[in-house]
């Protein structure tokens, strides 16, 4: 119990980072609805430095928590985002079919440790739910992708936007909730008095 109070003022003073992942996500999505008939090649550039944006700020947050409670599938998310979006940068002739089963995959990875995470602070914050909806949201377009992928290069973007909005307005309002639990968190997590 003690590990989770710990691990849940960890992330209410960073929730800042919640915030700029959430951000990023918003913005890959309003580009990808503002052009529509982006190319491939856009495409798998600007989904690489998304992934390679929100690994990054992942693994920062895995960082900043380092010894004051579980950290790990934190940073296994954000290595798992580097990876995927270093690997899109570096191979951009990528075909279709190929990107999109590396974005399913992606996908359902984060989805599963944002699931992961929400469940371990169920009983800590509100709002974690906001956490699993994000992760719920992750895998069902995960799997969509994989089911799907002949949908048509249009269909993909407006797809990929579609998450991309969802998730990111998620984790914005996540980093509030987190932020408002940092400067008043419920009297049940205050320090015990050694009276």
């Amino acid at each position: 119990m003690r590990e989770l109070v710990i691990a849940v003022d960890v992330l209410s003073r960073n929730w800042w980072i919640f915030l700029l992942r959430g951000l990023a996500g918003i913005l890959f999505g309003i580009i990808t609805f503002i052009a529509p008939g982006i190319s491939l090649a856009a495409l798998v550039l600007l989904f690489g430095a998304y992934a390679v944006a929100d690994g990054v700020l992942a693994m920062v947050a895995a960082v900043r928590r380092r010894g004051e409670g579980r950290w790990g599938m934190l940073l296994l998310e954000g290595v798992a985002g580097i990876a995927v979006g270093v690997l899109t940068l570096l191979w951009p002739g990528i075909t279709a079919i190929t990107l999109l089963y590396l974005i399913a995959a992606w996908a359902t990875v984060t989805g599963v440790f944002e699931l992961v995470a929400a469940v371990r602070l169920r009983k800590e914050i509100k709002g974690e739910w906001l956490l699993a909806l994000g992760g719920v949201a992750s895998i069902a377009f995960g799997v969509l992708v994989a089911l799907f992928p002949g949908s048509g290069a249009l269909a993909l973007v407006l797809w990929i936007g579609a998450y991309a909005l969802v998730f990111g307005v998620l984790l914005v309002v996540l980093s509030f909730r987190l932020r408002a639990w940092g400067k008043h968190p419920p009297i049940h997590h205050a320090a015990p008095s050694h009276a």
